[in-house]
């Protein structure tokens, strides 16, 4: 890992990753696929990213979040601009059947959504940023605990983590993209995520007898068949939402009419109105279901995730950051906003924040996220440290010329 790596001429640093850095952080991505761990038990994954901090001679703290660990790059002087980059550490309870070598080691747990490959990105820009010596700024380093839990961010931006922090960039790895594309939006591109469940209390009884009782499996059914006409009739189609029924728990055993039924689902939406309209039209459906079928019934939502909205003003540095870490041809748009959730929304409800994805399609064989067999090409791992690297100087030094230019 020589410095050379990072040689530049007046302007920006290159960021090129040489052989060695490359293998090491191919590595660290393969350490952490066969040793996964789930929300807030990533003790050994901490420890590890604090390990690996340390060959590069920076400083960490862990505990954040529970288990979360930070860094902090560049000069003491507190007076500085702070950018924070964040990847996130969690996997998930999947059972693995890739059939790669470095495959889980731990039954039932698995890397299925890359966020090994984050931690190994962002402690590749760790090492760009190391390497070059005079950094214009301080970046923290966020290793992030629990965003598959959802609420990993929010436990950390209530910990103060970004107190000092001007802005937040991270990535994603997406194999729907090719690798070398790094997509760069502004505005919404992970969807407003509300969980929710809805109970249903009839009254059982003998299977022979149905008129003795009120049957919650009927009711729940009739339910989850009706809340779909919200999305295909009460739904702008322009304005993408969607409704999921994850879990449906009634009765237990075969003769006896069952007294309860228990609903757990998802909605999603990427607009404010379609997502209350929506919420709207769930209470509305629920409060109906207890005339019509003699029952009582209630729903209740849990705390869901805010959207993900890239702000102008970062989406810009981060495409400009894009251009710099491949050619101008593949930075390109995700194109409609993504229906899946992302708890970096909590980081962006403090600071100007940017999420980007990283294109890392690999075979057909290769399962999508959150399958047993998700995997992706490990060449992006190597563009992501540098997008990663490129972003925070060029937000420092924009930060850097925004001061001087106040203080005139």
């Amino acid at each position: 890992m020589n410095k050379s790596a990072c040689s530049h001429s007046g302007g920006l640093p290159s960021f090129e990753v040489d052989e060695a850095l490359r293998d090491w952080i191919v590595a660290i991505r393969r350490q952490l696929h066969q040793h996964p761990e789930l929300s807030f038990h990533e003790t050994r994954t901490a420890a590890f990213i604090q390990e690996k901090l340390a060959e590069l001679e920076i400083p960490s703290v862990n505990g954040f979040g529970r288990t979360g660990v930070i860094a902090l790059l560049g000069d003491a002087d507190r007076t500085l601009p702070v950018v924070g980059l964040r990847a996130d550490m969690d996997a998930l309870p999947v059972t693995e059947e890739t059939r790669l070598f470095f495959g889980s080691g731990t039954p039932g747990i698995m890397h299925a959504c890359g966020h090994d490959g984050h931690v190994a990105m962002l402690l590749g820009a760790a090492a760009l940023l190391q390497r070059h010596g005079k950094i214009p700024g301080r970046v923290k380093l966020i290793f992030q605990p629990a965003e598959e839990h959802g609420n990993g961010a929010d436990l950390l931006v209530k910990a103060g983590v970004l107190d000092d922090v001007g802005a937040v960039f991270a990535g994603h790895i997406d194999t729907h993209f090719q690798t070398g594309q790094i997509t760069v939006d502004e505005g919404i591109i992970c969807a407003f995520s509300d969980p929710f469940s809805i109970r249903i209390r009839g009254r059982g009884g003998h299977a022979a007898r149905p008129h003795e009782a009120t049957d919650a499996i009927v009711a729940a059914s009739s339910l989850v068949m009706s809340i779909q006409t919200l999305i295909s009739r009460e739904v702008d189609p322009n304005r993408a939402a969607v409704l999921t029924i994850g879990s449906f728990q009634g009765g237990t055993v075969n003769n006896v009419i069952a007294a309860e039924a228990l609903l757990n689902g998802t909605m999603r939406s990427t607009d404010e109105t379609t997502r209350d309209k929506t919420i709207r039209g769930l209470q509305r459906m629920v409060i109906a279901l207890q005339d019509m079928y003699g029952v009582q019934a209630e729903i209740a939502f849990e705390p869901g995730l805010p959207a993900v909205v890239n702000s102008r003003k970062a989406a810009k540095i981060a495409r400009a950051a894009a251009i710099d870490t491949t050619t101008v041809d593949k930075v390109i748009s995700q194109g409609q906003s993504s229906l899946g959730a992302e708890d970096f929304a909590f980081y962006q409800q403090r600071v100007d924040g940017c999420l980007v994805r990283f294109g890392g399609a690999l075979s057909a064989a290769a399962g999508p996220a959150h399958s047993s067999t998700f995997d992706f090409d490990e060449k992006c791992l190597e563009i992501g440290s540098r997008w990663l690297a490129h972003v925070a100087w060029r937000w420092l030094e924009q930060a850097q010329a925004s001061a001087s230019n106040k203080g005139k």
